[in-house]
């Protein structure tokens, strides 16, 4: 029997691009559909009745939610010769916390950019750059996070690439703060993977200002 796997996913969402990547780099075919936030579809709220948010993967019908359990679900569930995560048990611990820095720190940052003005604006593009300079001093001069091959900690910080214009509405330069960053972020699109789950950053960055003023 064939597999169905489906993608429920809002283009914009930096979360729902982990599970995209993710899915290409095991060259895994699925059914990506969009979701309308304002009017969540039956399906959605059905597969994931307790937070109701994307993305959510269904698998044969059976559902996965949270992004980055999605990414280690598809790592354990396809292309074992290509792997995501480490075999090494330290390794894969370190993997992991990287990603979970990712969603503690980096996120609400870059969120803190977005809603602030300011002195307020002034603080969270400190943390904010901060937050990234921490990353870069893990990342070294390897690269990707894992060394040589292109992996979790990778799939899981990359799609906040498509958000690094922020600098825009902060008035500072990532590639002057970050450059090692930056050019590690140009590497991961080389990957079809990302190249294809990765938005166009013009457009996201009108709808991040749209979404801007109405909050």
């Amino acid at each position: 029997m064939a597999e169905e796997v489906i993608l429920l996913d809002f283009w914009p969402s930096v979360f729902g691009m982990r599970a995209r990547i993710a899915l290409r780099e095991k060259g895994v075919e699925f059914d990506m559909r969009e979701e309308d936030l304002s009017n969540k579809s039956p399906l959605l709220l059905k597969m994931n009745p307790v937070h109701k948010k994307i993305p959510v993967l269904i698998h044969n019908g059976k559902p996965v939610c949270e992004s980055l359990i999605m990414v280690q679900y598809i790592d354990e569930t396809w292309g074992p010769e290509s792997p995501l995560l480490p075999s090494d048990p330290h390794e894969r611990a370190r993997a992991k916390f990287w990603a979970d820095y990712v969603d503690k720190k980096v996120h609400p940052a870059l969120r803190a950019i977005w809603l602030s003005t300011g002195e307020a604006l002034e603080a969270a593009k400190k943390e904010y750059i901060e937050c990234l300079k921490v990353l870069e001093g893990e990342l070294g001069d390897k690269a990707y996070f894992g060394g040589e091959r292109f992996g979790y900690v990778d799939v899981s910080l990359i799609p906040f690439y498509s958000l690094f214009y922020v600098e825009k509405l902060a008035n500072f330069s990532i590639v002057e703060e970050c450059p090692k960053l930056v050019a590690w972020a140009k590497r991961c699109l080389q990957r079809e993977s990302v190249a294809k789950s990765l938005p166009d950053q013009d457009k996201l960055y009108d709808f991040v200002l749209e979404h801007k003023k109405k909050l």
